[in-house]
C-alpha cells in the first residue's frame, strides 16, 4: 500500500507558474504508475497527466506544452510543473497511484490551485 501527500498549491496570477509535489510512502514506488488529476468546482474529477513506472507520459490535450510531470524514484516523489497557468486551471489537484495493470486506487488529500485573471 502507498500513502500520498501533495504540496505546492496556492494562488497565482494568470501566466504564472506553480510546482506541485507528491511524496509517497510505502514500498516499491518505482513500480507504480503515477498520475495527477484535478477537480474544479461543480465539475467531475479529470485526468491531467500520468507517468508510468517505465517513464511513459500521457497528457490531456489542454495542458500539453504547459505542464510537465516528472518523478524521482530515489525520493519517492512525483512532480507537476505548471507553467502559463490559466484561470481554467483552477481546481483541487490530486496525486494518485496505481499498480501496473490496475486502477488508481491510492489518492492524496489534494492541494488547491487558484489562478486569478
Amino acid at each position: 500500500q502507498v500513502q500520498l501527500v501533495e504540496s505546492g498549491g496556492g494562488l497565482v496570477q494568470a501566466g504564472g507558474s506553480l510546482r506541485l509535489s507528491c511524496a509517497a510512502s510505502g514500498r516499491s514506488f518505482n513500480s507504480y504508475d503515477m498520475g495527477w488529476f484535478r477537480q474544479a468546482p461543480g465539475k467531475e474529477r479529470e485526468f491531467v497527466v500520468g507517468i508510468r513506472w517505465s517513464g511513459l507520459i500521457t497528457y490531456v490535450d489542454s495542458v500539453k506544452g504547459r505542464f510537465t510531470i516528472s518523478r524521482d524514484n530515489a525520493k519517492s516523489t512525483v512532480y507537476l510543473q505548471m507553467n502559463s497557468l490559466k484561470p481554467e486551471d483552477t481546481a483541487v489537484y490530486y496525486c494518485a497511484a496505481r499498480r501496473v495493470g490496475g486502477s488508481y486506487d491510492y489518492w492524496g488529500q489534494g492541494t488547491q490551485v487558484t489562478v486569478s485573471s
